[in-house]
């Protein structure tokens, strides 16, 4: 019999609350079965969550993440979903680069707008 988890257990070994499991089981991306009232999770249900997780942790969209996860096929050897990761990974990619040049010139702006400030007090009295 495979392994299976309680919504409790997943909670518990991702570190992760039991409302942002049910969160992710409303957007469609966790189909546990149901014994009365109780979910049953499984391996499937942690490997989805493990990516959910993963794919936030590196700035993806949960319609992102819900994509990707999409295209698991393990019977193709899940080559789909790798190119579609690389294509997500370096868009990420450029889209930190033209954040960083944002933050830099910003930061460029900010130490022109200081020194002008630090300038006009030395030339006034107190």
């Amino acid at each position: 019999m495979p392994q299976t988890y309680s919504i409790s257990d997943l909670a518990r070994e991702l570190d992760i609350t039991t409302r942002a499991i049910r969160f992710y089981e409303e957007q469609g991306m966790l189909s546990p079965e149901r014994r009365g009232q109780e979910r049953i999770y499984s391996p499937k249900d942690l490997v989805t969550l493990k990516l959910i997780l993963r794919g936030k942790r590196i700035g993806f969209s949960l319609a992102e993440c819900k994509d990707l996860i999409e295209l698991y096929d393990p019977s193709g050897g899940n080559r789909k979903q790798l190119e579609a990761f690389m294509e997500k990974i370096a868009q990420r990619r450029t889209q930190l680069a033209e954040q960083l040049l944002d933050i830099e010139q910003m930061q460029l702006e900010l130490d022109t707008a200081e020194e002008r400030c630090l300038a006009a007090m030395a030339e006034t009295p107190r």
